[in-house]
């Protein structure tokens, strides 16, 4: 290959690469939710989507229960209580 077919390859697949992760994260939007997480008297709030509710739910309270536990042994005890409240978007 020469040096023109090279760059023309890597144009293609850098665009490529774009528009898969554009879509990736538009069709991801289906379920949007705002949880808040309360833990040892610190509360925090994060919204998250996901594919399936369940799943938007659990990424938005362990992205909340990462900023207000701390350690392992307490983030997984915040992941695993319930949420303070639950509001969807969209």
């Amino acid at each position: 290959m020469n040096k023109k077919t090279l760059v023309l390859l890597g144009v293609v697949g850098f665009f490529l690469f774009l528009g898969l992760t554009t879509y990736m994260m538009v069709g991801n939007r289906q379920n949007r939710v705002e949880v808040c997480m309360e833990f040892r008297g610190r509360t925090e709030c994060k919204i998250a989507s996901g594919s399936t509710k369940d799943a938007a739910v659990r990424t938005a309270g362990d992205a909340a229960c990462s900023l207000i536990a701390s350690g392992m042994t307490d983030t997984m005890q915040c992941s695993h209580s319930a949420p303070k409240s639950v509001r969807w978007l969209d």
